[in-house]
């Protein structure tokens, strides 16, 4: 059984879609960052980052295991099951590659853009501009990767598409505003997120948790 601590986010919404790929048993805890639940002290024991996801894997082959951020929960979960992640050569360092500017760019650029141009009460323009030019920047990036091979990494479906997609498809929706231009030119995009979206493990995990 797995443990899942994790809120309604792109960050928290990766590792329910892996998850539910794996057909694994797990238990969600919901950990509510509008209410500051990630400083609660057990928490911290589990995540010292004060972040979501993380997990318990009670099943773990030394006894339960304690993991937080993301990219290192999908590359646990991906190797211990074998799935998602090929176990040496090209293919696995192309989808190290692609999980990890997923993990460095992609994400904390548009967590950035989502902040300073929806959620924040006094608007930067400057930091808007900055931040839509960049989050502009990597789904052109995604763009050309996609309009060349039918997945980040190559021809397989891995957790570098899995890591991507749930900010990829907030990027298409609550921050579709400031991003007009740029899905205008992004049919490639477009057409993965459709193909990922319509996998049924995605459309579960991307409910979860349930609140």
């Amino acid at each position: 059984m797995i443990t899942l601590y994790t809120w309604t986010t792109p960050n928290g919404r990766k590792i329910p879609i892996m998850l539910e790929e794996l057909d694994l048993a797990y238990e969600v805890r919901p950990i509510n960052i509008g209410q500051n639940e990630q400083f609660d002290p057990a928490y911290l024991a589990i995540s010292p980052n004060n972040k979501i996801p993380a997990i318990v894997d009670h099943d773990a082959e030394d006894g339960a295991l304690a993991l937080f951020e993301s990219g290192a929960i999908l590359t646990y979960l991906a190797e211990r099951h074998g799935r998602f992640l090929s176990p040496s050569g090209p293919a696995r360092y192309k989808t190290l590659e692609w999980l990890h500017w997923q993990i460095g760019g992609l994400g904390p650029m548009l967590g950035q853009l989502g902040f300073f141009a929806l959620r924040s009460k006094e608007k930067a323009p400057l930091a808007i501009e900055r931040f839509t030019e960049e989050a502009d920047r990597l789904i052109g990036v995604m763009e050309k990767r996609l309009a060349d091979v039918p997945y980040l990494a190559g021809d397989d479906y891995t957790i570098a598409d899995i890591a991507a997609y749930p900010w990829t498809a907030a990027a298409a929706g609550m921050m579709a505003a400031p991003l007009a231009a740029t899905w205008d030119r992004s049919p490639s995009v477009k057409r993965w997120l459709e193909v990922v979206g319509a996998r049924p493990a995605v459309q579960r995990g991307m409910a979860v948790p349930k609140v």
